[in-house]
């Protein structure tokens, strides 16, 4: 097999991959979100309660110099709303989104390297 198709096959599979949104990296922030929490670089998140309608993602900003890993409540397990450990750890000036957040209830979140600082909590209220 010349190299052309071998060169398009696995092109098609990378094409299947990706839009199947398949594997456990990081989904790709939509840059238009209106739905976001900040960490400001006081390394306060803002605002700390957000209501958004059922299916939506949250684009957690990292605008600090030091890096936040953030989480779903409860500390250490993290299940109440797994949506959110999709976001993860987030380096200065990084940004990512949770996944669809599609269940009605109110979704606690911290930082997990930090889980006591008051400044790092937040809370998602999907209504």
């Amino acid at each position: 097999m010349s190299q052309a198709p071998k060169r398009t096959i696995v092109g098609a599979i990378l094409a299947v991959f990706a839009a199947c949104g398949g594997g456990n990296g990081p989904i790709t922030p939509s840059p238009e979100n209106p739905y976001r929490i900040t960490i400001a670089s006081s390394g306060a998140v803002g605002p700390t309660e957000l209501a958004v309608p059922p299916g939506t993602r949250v684009l957690f900003v990292n605008n600090d110099s030091r890096r936040h890993d953030m989480t779903s409540d409860p500390h250490p397990e993290h299940n109440l709303c797994s949506e959110i450990n999709q976001v993860g750890l987030l380096q200065p000036g990084q940004r990512r989104e949770t996944g669809n957040l599609v269940t009605v209830r109110t979704c606690g979140f911290h930082d997990h390297e930090n889980p006591d600082n008051r400044l790092l909590t937040g809370r998602l209220v999907i209504r």
